[in-house]
């Protein structure tokens, strides 16, 4: 079982996260504070593993170059989202919509989740869905952006939606003070996820 931190930095409520599984660990969308960031993880003592973006937006990646080289990884993102995220080539593991990873212990499925930008994923671990700014408590990303898409947010929205309704959430920012929920109550009060569920009803 994974255990997962939440590690707000940054002037926008960016949530980073810190999987572990005993000394082994992921982070998913390392920014703002390198240096915080490898203390945290050095403290610990741990190993890590990997590297993975939600999207290339420069919130989700800032200062992020000094991280991978000083734990020696790359970075997993999206290859629609490389040019966003203006990381160097040889600091990226890049690939092209929904993928199967063994990072280390850690089986991930990348779920392509496009909207928000055009190469926005969700991180599907055990049953922890990391949706970056695809999806937020009671909300969802902005889609009036560059490589915004509404039609293929309401297609990803759907896509969540039909994950097994136990499913964990965990969101790119802490919009309200609140990053978790589940896909069930999501479905229930989330007004954009019921407003695509009603859509592809009709």
């Amino acid at each position: 079982m994974i255990n997962i931190e939440v590690l707000n930095l940054g002037p926008m409520d960016n949530c980073t996260y810190l999987v572990t599984r005993g000394k082994e660990a992921l982070l998913i969308d390392p920014a703002w504070d390198p240096n915080f960031i490898i203390h945290t993880v050095e403290s610990r003592h741990l190993n890590v593993q990997g590297v993975l973006f939600t999207h290339g937006h420069f919130d989700h990646v800032k200062l992020s170059q000094a991280l991978l080289k000083h734990f020696h990884v790359k970075a997993f993102l999206e290859e629609k989202d490389v040019a966003l995220a203006g990381l160097p080539a040889e600091l990226l593991h890049t690939y092209a919509g929904d993928q199967h990873f063994q990072i280390g212990s850690f089986d991930v499925q990348i779920l392509a989740t496009p909207g928000h930008t055009a190469g926005c994923v969700c991180i599907l671990i055990e049953d922890v869905l990391f949706t970056g700014d695809t999806l937020f408590p009671g909300a969802c990303g902005r889609v009036d952006l560059p490589s915004s898409n509404p039609r293929d947010m309401l297609a990803s929205l759907r896509r969540i939606a039909a994950l097994p309704e136990d499913t964990r959430i965990f969101a790119g920012h802490s919009y309200g003070g609140r990053c978790s929920s589940t896909v069930a109550d999501e479905k229930l009060h989330n007004p954009y996820m019921r407003n695509a569920l009603r859509q592809e009803k009709n």
